[in-house]
């Protein structure tokens, strides 16, 4: 079955600790409702450095991706839908689907 990630991009910060704590309840009820189809389930990031073309180093990123979760869905479309239902769309970021591909070693 393919896997498919889905990186988040954007999203609002919660105005206060009890809202991040319902924001993040809902994240893993979400998360836990995928069930075996979250392969990777949750991957955020910080301390980022970019590498750049002519070997300088500079802090911070050129996007806003936030992380990435792993799920096995039959297709892109299934894993869209998956994706739509992800409570990080409530709080104003967005999330790309993207099928990753298995290369040959």
């Amino acid at each position: 079955m393919p896997q498919l990630m889905l990186t988040y991009i954007g999203g609002n910060q919660p105005s206060t600790p009890e809202e991040g704590k319902q924001h993040f309840a809902k994240y893993k009820a979400w998360l836990s409702s995928l069930g075996d189809a979250a392969v990777s389930p949750m991957n955020p990031i910080k301390n980022t450095s970019t590498v750049n073309a002519d070997g300088s180093i500079t802090s911070g990123s050129t996007t806003t991706m936030s992380g990435f979760t792993v799920v096995e869905a039959e297709t892109i479309d299934a894993a869209i839908s998956i994706a739509k239902s992800c409570p990080f769309l409530e709080i104003g970021g967005s999330l790309e689907v993207s099928e990753l591909v298995k290369m040959p070693m």
